[in-house]
């Protein structure tokens, strides 16, 4: 007969104990159950937390990605448009460099100013002109290709801007000279075409009046009451202010450029020689001085020592 071990249950309600009877093997058993069945909830408790633990971490690290890819997405975006705007800046850019370019060429036309034979193109070797870029590109996947064109534009717009500044140097350099040639070309009337005035004798062959010999005037006469005043046709320097002569008295201006204007025949000299003198002065009035068969001006125009027409010099 084998051992057995009795278990009393006792209540504290008062009802009959109980009474339960286990051999030992099963009492082993159980034991041995209740530590395996333990032993499991002990795993699978701690797993369980262990596993929490890795899910709130991996909530953790997915949040994190999900703001660094957010965070990326936005810079890439920003970078995107950045690049959209700078491509439409050099589109601006080209634009305006060949609108200065073409306003030099109108500039050079009127003022019958041609270029250098040796002048290159404005975007050197070749002188074509960069295509117009796509901002939208950079949101796309010709983005790279956008940016090689970006920095290859870059380039020639740099050789574009100083050969155009060159260009403009050269430009306002020879217009410089021309305004300095136009200041001391004399170009107007040296009397007011608005006074009682006429023309008595141009620049030609004629019947002189004091020989009647057939003789070349070299001068341009203009008849008008004695007193009126006569004006210096350009800016310059009197070179001699006096009595000159068949002349009379009369006034040399030198405008320099070779060019020399003498009014003779005058009553009276308002000006002195190594006086500087602009256009429409008061350099001295009409007379019947010298050798004059009337009030009037003799007036000439010489080109480095040629007498010329002054007649193709008037404006007024």
């Amino acid at each position: 007969m084998r051992k057995k071990i009795s278990f009393v249950v006792l209540t504290h309600n008062g009802a009959a104990a109980r009474q339960f009877c286990m051999s030992w093997a099963a009492l082993r058993w159980l034991l041995v159950l209740a530590v395996g069945v333990a032993g499991a909830a002990l795993f699978v408790g701690i797993d369980y937390v262990q596993l929490k633990r890795a899910a709130l971490q991996l909530g953790q690290r997915e949040a994190e990605l999900s703001a660094l890819l957010a965070s990326q997405s936005g810079e890439v975006d920003l970078q995107r448009r950045q690049i959209g705007e700078f491509a439409a800046q050099i589109n601006a850019l080209k634009e305006r460099l060949l609108a200065l370019n073409q306003f030099e060429k109108k500039i050079r036309v009127m003022a019958d100013i041609e270029k250098r034979p040796d002048a290159g193109h404005l975007f050197g070797m070749g002188g074509s002109i960069p295509k117009t870029m796509d901002p939208k590109a950079a949101f796309s996947e010709e983005r790279n290709s956008l940016l090689r064109e970006m920095h290859a534009q870059t380039t020639q717009l740099e050789v574009g801007l100083v050969n155009q500044s060159d260009s403009f140097k050269t430009l306002v350099t020879h217009l410089e000279q021309q305004q300095r040639l136009l200041a001391s070309t004399p170009t107007i009337r040296p009397i007011d075409p608005g006074l009682e005035s006429w023309v008595s004798s141009k620049f030609d062959w004629r019947i002189s009046p004091f020989t009647n010999q057939r003789e070349f005037h070299k001068g341009y006469d203009i008849a008008a009451r004695e007193g009126t005043p006569i004006y210096a046709a350009a800016g310059g320097v009197v070179t001699f202010s006096g009595a000159k002569g068949l002349l009379g008295k009369a006034i040399i201006v030198d405008h320099g450029h070779g060019l020399t204007t003498v009014y003779g025949h005058c009553s009276r000299l308002l000006k002195t020689q190594g006086e500087r003198v602009s256009r429409w002065d008061t350099i001295a009035l009409v007379g019947n001085s010298g050798n004059s068969t009337g009030p009037h001006l003799h007036y000439e125009v010489w080109v480095h020592g040629v007498p010329v027409n002054p007649e193709k010099y008037f404006l007024n």
